[in-house]
């Protein structure tokens, strides 16, 4: 087994019982084929939380900084992590997350960039239409429905994939693809409540 098999494992057999974690709609991730899991971002955990109850392995960026940390420097990268500079546009890092999804594996994304104080979910930015757009990944809403309170439970609700051929067709921007993707994460946790 390899170390982000053992880790899901692990990680999983912690979480899951800790927040009653429920799934909904997992069916809805493509079994083959590129794959943009967009979720809210309400916690720290949610990075592991949408790594376990994905089908699918998951690859995330993660903030630069956690790559110069010695232990994680070594750790990330075979949990499927790869860096990402926040505060601009990294060349490297989109190029990175869009050869992931041309060759067939899933990256999960936090529109939002940051995670919601309040739980309510923001704006979305650019870079999820960016990756929707110029990938044939299909993309996978998901809202992830709180509290992080053990014993209380925790619902993660994956979508149907979005349309993303008629976006295409009418040369949709980045910025307006966010905002499909960011209210259809909404129309999730308002429905799941």
């Amino acid at each position: 087994m390899n170390l982000y098999g053992f880790a899901k494992g692990l990680v999983k057999s912690v979480l899951t019982p800790a927040y009653r974690i429920r799934i909904v709609g997992k069916e809805h991730i493509p079994e083959e084929g590129g794959v943009l899991i967009c979720a809210n971002h309400i916690n720290v955990l949610d990075p592991p939380v949408v790594g376990i109850t994905s089908p699918r392995p998951v690859s995330f960026m993660a903030k630069e900084e956690l790559f110069k940390m010695p232990v994680l420097k070594k750790l990330l990268p075979n949990l499927n992590a790869f860096p990402v500079k926040r505060g601009m546009s990294d060349r490297e890092a989109l190029r990175k997350g869009l050869s992931q999804l041309k060759e067939g594996n899933v990256v999960g994304l936090f529109p939002e960039g940051t995670r919601s104080k309040d739980g309510v979910i923001g704006k979305g930015l650019a870079g999820a239409g960016f990756f929707a757009l110029r990938s044939d990944a299909a993309v996978v809403p998901c809202a992830i429905i709180g509290p992080y309170k053990i014993s209380k439970r925790l619902k993660v609700v994956y979508g149907k994939p979005i349309n993303m051929a008629e976006l295409k067709e009418r040369k949709a921007s980045a910025a307006e693809v966010t905002d499909i993707i960011m209210n259809e994460i909404k129309t999730l946790s308002d429905n799941h409540r």
